[in-house]
C-alpha cells in the first residue's frame, strides 16, 4: 500500500450562518504522521476533518495534499480514506461487498478487487470473513471492516472521526493498539478526531488540542502534558488539580499566586504570565504527597479508590477544594488528620482560561 502524503491547512475557516465553527487555522501534518485532534464537542475538530475530506467547503483558506491545492476538488477526487463514528457500513452487503465498494466506484477490474479485498482483510485480521453478513459481526469486527474499506483504496491520507466511540472500554483499548500497529507498519498519514484523551495519548505522534474553533496547543503528548499552555489544555490532557488564584509575582521563571483560603503557592511560570491577574496552579495527582499531619496544608481524606497497584485519594483542603492524589497501594492510606504538599518544581503556574459558551452548556 502507498506511503502517506503531507497535508497542510492554510488559513482554513468555516462559518455556518452566524456561527464560526472553525476560526482561521494553519496546520501542517507531515507525511506518515499520526495527528490527533482532541477537544470537546463543538470545538471544530470534525469540521476541520470534513474540510480535509472534501465533504464541506471552507469559507476561507486552502487545503493542500503533498503541496497540491485540493480545496476545490470534490471528495471522490482526493484519494482520502474515511472511517466514521458509526462505521457507515451497508447492511445489505457482505464484509467483502463493503470493502469492495470504493474500488468498484473507481472502476477497478474484478481480479484486482478480489486481490485487494483479501489483502485489506488480512491487514485488519479478518481473513476468511469476506462472505459474512455485517449483522453477524461484533462491534470490534465492524470497526475493522470500516477500516479495511478505507485502506483498500490505498488512500494518500486516512481520516478517522471518533471511530471507537461505540466500543466498550476493553475493546477500545485493543483496537487502539491495532490502529497504532497498522500505522507503524504502513506509515499512512492519519488525522484522527476524538474527545478521549487516552486514545490521543496511546496513538498519536502529535496532538492538537482544539477549543472554540481553533487549535489551542499543538505538540507531542509529553509536551502537552508537561508544558500545557493554559488551564484548559492542562485539564483536557491528563488528570489535573487546578488551584485558581491571583498572580503575585513572576521572577526568574518562578511564579507565586495567592489562592483564596489557602495562601501562597509557588511553581514554575508558564510563558507570558507577566501582567496577568487570573492564573491557576496545575498540580498533577502523582505530584501530591499525602502524609500524617505534621506540616503542609491541613486536609482530610474524603474518598479512597483502589486502582490495583495504585490508590487514588480525594482530600479536601481547608478552603473546601478537593485535591486528588495517586500513590502506590503498598504505602497504604494514612489514618486520622493529614496534610498535603508538593515540590514547587513540579507545579506549573498557568494562565486561567475562561469557559466558552459551548463549554458552559456542555455537561
Amino acid at each position: 500500500m502507498s506511503a502517506g502524503r503531507s497535508v497542510a491547512f492554510a488559513g482554513i475557516a468555516r462559518s455556518f450562518g452566524a456561527v464560526q465553527a472553525l476560526r482561521p487555522t494553519d496546520l501542517a501534518v507531515a507525511a506518515g504522521e499520526f495527528l490527533t485532534l482532541l477537544g470537546p464537542s463543538g470545538s471544530g475538530k470534525t469540521t476541520l476533518l470534513n474540510i480535509a475530506a472534501g465533504y464541506i467547503a471552507p469559507s476561507a483558506g486552502r487545503v493542500l495534499i503533498d503541496g497540491r491545492d485540493v480545496t476545490a476538488l470534490p471528495a471522490r477526487q482526493r484519494n482520502i480514506g474515511m472511517v466514521f463514528q458509526n462505521y457507515a457500513l451497508f447492511p445489505h452487503l457482505t464484509v467483502a461487498g463493503n470493502v469492495a465498494y470504493g474500488l468498484k466506484a473507481r472502476g477497478r477490474p474484478a481480479d484486482e478487487i478480489a486481490r485487494r479485498i483479501g489483502d485489506a482483510l488480512a491487514l485488519v485480521q479478518l481473513d476468511g470473513l469476506g462472505e459474512r453478513a455485517i449483522s453477524a459481526l461484533s462491534g470490534g469486527q465492524q470497526q475493522r471492516v470500516a477500516l479495511a474499506r478505507a485502506l483498500v483504496i490505498e488512500p494518500d491520507v486516512l481520516l478517522m472521526d471518533e471511530p471507537l466511540g461505540a466500543l466498550d472500554r476493553q475493546l477500545r483499548k485493543h483496537v487502539q493498539l491495532e490502529i497504532r500497529r497498522l500505522h507503524r507498519e504502513h506509515g499512512r498519514t492519519t488525522i484522527y478526531v476524538t474527545h478521549d484523551q487516552e486514545e490521543a495519548l496511546v496513538m498519536s505522534d502529535r496532538i492538537g488540542v482544539m477549543r472554540d474553533g481553533r487549535i489551542a496547543q499543538l505538540g507531542t503528548a509529553r509536551e502537552l502534558y508537561e508544558n500545557p499552555i493554559d488551564s484548559f489544555v492542562a485539564s483536557f490532557l491528563g488528570e489535573s488539580n487546578l488551584l485558581d488564584g491571583r498572580l503575585i509575582s513572576v521572577n526568574h521563571g518562578r511564579a507565586r499566586l495567592d489562592v483564596p483560603g489557602l495562601g501562597v503557592v509557588e511553581g514554575v511560570a508558564a510563558d507570558g504570565l507577566e501582567g496577568m491577574s487570573d492564573v491557576a496552579a496545575l498540580v498533577r495527582p502523582e505530584d501530591v504527597a499525602v502524609e500524617p499531619a505534621r506540616g503542609g496544608w491541613p486536609a482530610r481524606i474524603e474518598e479512597v479508590v483502589y486502582l490495583g497497584d495504585l490508590t487514588a485519594l480525594k482530600v479536601r483542603l481547608a478552603n473546601g477544594q478537593d485535591i486528588w492524589c495517586r500513590r502506590h497501594a503498598r504505602l497504604g492510606v494514612p489514618a486520622g488528620a493529614v496534610t498535603i504538599g508538593w515540590e514547587a518544581a513540579a507545579i506549573r503556574i498557568l494562565p486561567r482560561s475562561q469557559p466558552t459558551k459551548t463549554e458552559e452548556r456542555t455537561p
